[in-house]
């Protein structure tokens, strides 16, 4: 009995029917699936998944014509020592092919192998410069209705551009002969004349050009490093630049505005608790020593160093000295002829004198007076 399963082909894989005689035992689970290249009509490649039938050598029939007999594949495919697939010479025909597990057929197809075509790659690239464009040539196959791809790129690009010819005369404008480009090639076929299941070719391998000559290579990696270095050191400059500038800058600004010192680091709290009230703060602060009141002509005070003045003796009959205090007024001529080791001098009338840090304040209704 024959028994026909629904078959569908894409992308080289197929699902198909197979025979089953009478009385045989019907295979369970997926049906193979084929892949199939046609390599440039050359060698035509088909394998199959045998997952179904491990550990299981199936065996490959074929014929060109429908009126010959099947013969057995010649140059199998093995994986893990099991065969996986079948090397037929190439051809542009339909092959008529079965798959058999001993004497059962697991599976039977016809089809046309262009349909599964992969060119080769292009070979012995040539290249004319001509200002600013390329044309790259190389030998044409000898079958029709193929696209030849031209891609290319700078080492300054991130990505292949493409041009694309009906014929290997493929010609590239815009380039900038001083650069150094990457260029390949391949071959693809077109899908009105071969359907959609076809194979562009392998990339050519890359060729390096620059101003026309062959190159070994672009020397891409140093390209980079190079413009890092440059903006790095013209990064450095900048920023000492502005440093220096800033220095200057705070430089010039303290010879113009010196700065003021702040009392208040001086007299402390004088601010933080009697708001700025200095004669509040003198009494409250722990290091004030109260003298004795002076009263009206009661006391005298005699200056440690007194500034005495010997001018030069003129004909003009002039004191012998002269004392000057800025503090106080001297308190007559008969004690200001006395000892001139002691002035005597006198606080103002009616001030309290108090002593802080080192300096003595004499305090009056209106004025602070400090020695």
């Amino acid at each position: 009995m024959r028994r026909v399963f629904l078959a569908w082909a894409g992308s080289a894989v197929f699902l198909l029917g197979h025979w089953v005689a009478s009385g045989e035992p019907e295979p369970t689970g997926e049906p193979l699936q084929l892949h199939i290249i046609n390599f440039n009509f050359e060698t035509v490649q088909v394998t199959w998944n045998a997952s179904e039938h491990p550990g299981t050598n199936l065996t490959f029939f074929y014929k060109l014509r429908s009126n010959e007999m099947y013969r057995q594949c010649s140059n199998y495919i093995f994986q893990q020592g099991y065969t996986s697939g079948c090397l037929l010479l190439g051809n542009d025909e339909v092959l008529h092919f079965s798959i058999r597990n001993g004497t059962y057929s697991l599976l039977t197809n016809s089809l046309w192998t262009s349909t599964y075509l992969k060119p080769r790659s292009p070979r012995d690239l040539s290249f004319q410069w001509h200002q600013e464009a390329v044309t790259v040539v190389c030998p044409d196959l000898l079958y029709k209705d193929l696209l030849y791809e031209i891609q290319y790129k700078s080492t300054f690009d991130t990505e292949w551009q493409s041009k694309e010819a009906m014929t290997c005369n493929v010609t590239i404008d815009n380039l900038d002969a001083e650069k150094c480009y990457f260029i390949r090639a391949r071959i693809k076929t077109l899908e009105s004349s071969y359907g959609s299941d076809t194979y562009p070719s392998d990339w050519s391998a890359v060729v390096h050009q620059q101003r026309g000559q062959l190159r070994d290579s672009c020397q891409e990696n140093k390209l980079f490093p190079s413009f890092v270095l440059i903006a790095g050191l013209v990064t450095l400059l900048t920023v000492s630049l502005l440093l220096l500038s800033i220095w200057k800058l705070q430089r010039i600004k303290k010879v113009v505005m010196p700065s003021v010192p702040d009392p208040k680091f001086t007299f402390s709290g004088l601010f933080e608790s009697h708001q700025g009230n200095f004669q509040e703060w003198i009494r409250d602060t722990q290091n004030v020593a109260h003298l004795n009141k002076v009263e009206d002509g009661e006391q005298e005070c005699i200056l440690e160093e007194a500034v005495v003045v010997q001018p030069a003796k003129t004909e003009a009959a002039m004191p012998k000295t002269t004392v000057i205090n800025p503090v106080f007024s001297p308190m007559g001529e008969e004690e200001a002829a006395g000892d001139m080791g002691q002035l005597p001098c006198q606080h103002p009338q009616g001030g309290e004198v108090v002593s802080l840090g080192g300096f003595t304040f004499v305090m009056s209704d209106n004025a602070y007076m400090m020695f």
